[in-house]
């Protein structure tokens, strides 16, 4: 059977058909009005929708279809052992839930690279145990200009060669751009000092600026969130 997942955040929205835990294509949006004019051509048998900027109510009264809304009284795949779930974004559970599900349900990190980077860990157990939170790449930036009198905002459209800078804006973007990647190598070397076989999936907008971490159990998968929202479903409807 095919399942629509669907993620509508603040500024996009994207979405993606499954056949069972099988990718099919996935598709991004501007607008509900654009993303419902596709919708309405597919096929699929179930729908679950994770939203944070409409609620239940209101899709409701556009959606054409039935849908499952993605809530925290959703039934999870995984335990949440999170010691305030009620403040656990919701992207973040189905991040992890969905690494969780591609490493065989076995222990696993996966980190999010958006506005902030999250670490979420789920052990042998299959248990949310939660993880770590920093500022992403542009948040960086955008601290190191506002709260100095005279670090200019600085582009970082491309990972420095050289980690050594030789002027403010190179040493900015060398501080920014390594201290990530380091943060990233050190926090899975962290956590396979404690569980060597564990997995490690990387997610989000600046993914794809890390792949060259993508080894010997270290995956990068842009879209592991809709992932995640498909093995939720998948365990709703079954």
């Amino acid at each position: 059977m095919r399942n629509l997942v669907i993620d509508i955040g603040n500024s996009r929205i994207k979405s993606a058909l499954f056949e069972g835990n099988e990718l099919i294509g996935d598709h991004s949006f501007i607008d509900l009005d654009s993303a419902l004019s596709f919708w309405r051509t597919m096929e699929f048998g179930s729908c679950l929708v994770s939203s944070v900027s409409v609620s239940a109510e209101e899709l409701a009264e556009k959606f054409p279809f039935p849908f499952h809304f993605l809530s925290y009284g959703t039934v999870l795949p995984i335990l949440n052992g999170y010691a305030t779930p009620k403040t656990l974004g919701l992207d973040r559970i189905a991040a992890a839930v969905g690494a969780w599900d591609l490493a065989g349900r076995k222990p696993v990190l996966a980190i999010d690279l958006g506005s902030c980077i999250t670490f979420e860990f789920v052990d042998e157990l299959a248990i949310y145990r939660g993880g770590a939170i920093s500022p992403g790449l542009q948040m960086r930036a955008k601290a190191m200009n506002s709260f100095t009198a005279r670090l200019p905002l600085v582009d970082l459209n491309n990972k420095p060669e050289n980690l050594t800078g030789d002027s403010t804006i190179t040493c900015m973007q060398a501080g920014i751009w390594y201290g990530v990647e380091f943060e990233l190598t050190g926090q899975i070397a962290a956590y396979r000092l404690k569980i060597p076989e564990i997995k490690v999936y990387i997610c989000g907008g600046d993914s794809v600026s890390f792949e060259s971490l993508a080894k010997d159990h270290i995956f990068v998968v842009p879209n592991l969130v809709l992932h995640g929202l498909n093995s939720i479903l998948n365990h709703n409807v079954d």
